[in-house]
């Protein structure tokens, strides 16, 4: 096989679209054997560590053993995360059900502190699954730290905003396309940015491991 030139370069491409291909089914499928509520957490969690490995130049791994091995790992771990998250994100919806059908005008006063809050949980959920993968933390810590790196990656953390909206954005107009590609696009394209700032973030503070 001719490693060089334009057909090399054709070859390379070809496995890394296989590659992320098989990613994306292993995500939908093991998000399945756990009835999507108890599988989409620990499968997300291993895609993301896949991802991150790919991104630490870890090109040639055993995709399935490292998607197995982290789901296996991960699995109650990253289900109480999932509970903590979806809590969260059920109390703010909760608040703007209740400030936009209220009656009382004192109480509007409320949506543009909520809908802060929203954007900036929003914005730490780009950070909360790589720092979950990338470092051995306690949850509290990864919630903590997710918000700290948030805050001194401001242009990685719209970057990444702007960039996954449009990746579900175009994807939302070719939806059998996502069999194949949708988890697997945004996990490489969170996970990049996100371990560039593990690494700035690192080299200006060792103590930031310990939370």
């Amino acid at each position: 096989m001719d490693t060089s030139g334009f057909l090399g370069s054709l070859n390379k491409l070809l496995e890394w679209i296989s590659r992320l291909a098989f990613l994306n089914l292993l995500w939908i499928s093991f998000s399945l054997l756990g009835l999507v509520i108890f599988g989409f957490f620990p499968a997300t969690v291993a895609m993301f560590a896949v991802a991150r490995k790919w991104m630490l130049g870890d090109d040639e791994l055993s995709i399935f053993k490292t998607f197995w091995t982290a789901y296996k790992r991960e699995f109650f771990k990253s289900n109480l995360l999932g509970i903590i998250l979806i809590a969260i994100g059920l109390i703010l919806y909760i608040d703007f059900k209740f400030i936009l059908h209220s009656s009382n005008s004192f109480v509007s006063i409320f949506y543009v502190p909520l809908f802060i809050i929203t954007l900036i949980f929003i914005s730490m959920l780009f950070y909360i699954i790589p720092i979950f993968v990338h470092y051995d933390m306690k949850m509290t810590q990864v919630i903590k730290n997710s918000f700290f790196v948030m805050i001194m990656n401001p242009l990685s953390t719209f970057y990444m905003l702007i960039g996954s909206f449009g990746i579900i954005f175009v994807l939302s107009y070719a939806p059998p396309i996502c069999i194949l590609y949708s988890g697997n696009l945004l996990a490489l394209f969170i996970m990049k940015p996100a371990t560039t700032a593990f690494e700035k973030i690192n080299h200006k503070s060792k103590s930031f491991v310990q939370g």
